[in-house]
């Protein structure tokens, strides 16, 4: 059979859940050496979902569906400054990091892939990392008239005129009063500041409280993809 791919090590993830994974990146001009699959614990691929004789393929190799992605687009329009929004501190992660590991405990890095409290360590440092600035670009934060936490959103920029959501929750607590509307509308008023024209998000397949927010706050529907794990 041949797959034509390369393997690339996931260097930052082996380090943070100390395992030896790597991802399958599909390339037309790279023909995979099968036996490099056995060189690692887990492999990672994802695929187009329109891209049937690939997902055949990795089927064929051992690889087993994890989960699936849609990616969604927003086109930046004009828009109002959003009340009870503010920038995340430092002061704010400890916080932050208790509500992005609940938050996002069921996910892609879950059992029995990787060990049970793995994803929410992982969505707890991505969160710290964006506050930081580290890997998304910003944190912003809502909280009520009482200034406690209602959600979050973290941000990234990409290329000239893009921007990505990275992660967007709202607390348990303040489901139901409008804050994921007021986070997403947050989001496009910090691109607007940095002169984006497009602000991207990707969720879950099976989040469809997240899909609807979206398509709300007037996104379309870019792609779908899979995940699949070997």
């Amino acid at each position: 059979m041949r797959v034509h791919a390369s393997i690339k090590p996931l260097d930052w993830e082996n380090a943070f859940f100390q395992r030896n994974g790597a991802q399958l990146v599909w390339d037309a001009a790279a023909t995979l050496d099968l036996a490099q699959l056995d060189a690692f614990d887990l492999v990672q691929a994802k695929v187009d979902s329109q891209q049937t004789a690939q997902l055949d393929t990795l089927q064929q190799l051992g690889f087993r569906l994890v989960e699936g992605e849609a990616d969604l687009q927003l086109t930046v329009a004009a828009g109002e400054r959003q009340s009870g929004i503010r920038i995340a501190r430092p002061e704010h992660i400890p916080a932050l990091r208790t509500a992005a590991g609940a938050a996002f405990a069921y996910s892609r890095f879950r059992a029995p892939w990787y060990q049970p409290h793995d994803s929410a360590r992982f969505y707890a440092q991505w969160i710290e990392n964006a506050v930081r600035g580290t890997f998304d670009n910003q944190c912003l934060i809502a909280h009520d008239d009482q200034g406690k936490l209602q959600g979050f959103v973290s941000l990234r920029e990409l290329g000239a005129d893009e921007a990505r959501i990275g992660l967007l929750a709202t607390l348990p607590t303040a489901q139901g009063q409008g804050v994921g509307t007021r986070l997403m509308l947050a989001a496009l008023d910090w691109c607007r500041a940095r002169r984006r024209s497009r602000l991207r998000v990707a969720t879950q397949l099976s989040n469809l409280a997240a899909m609807r927010l979206y398509l709300r706050c007037g996104a379309t529907l870019e792609s779908t993809a899979y995940w699949l794990y070997r």
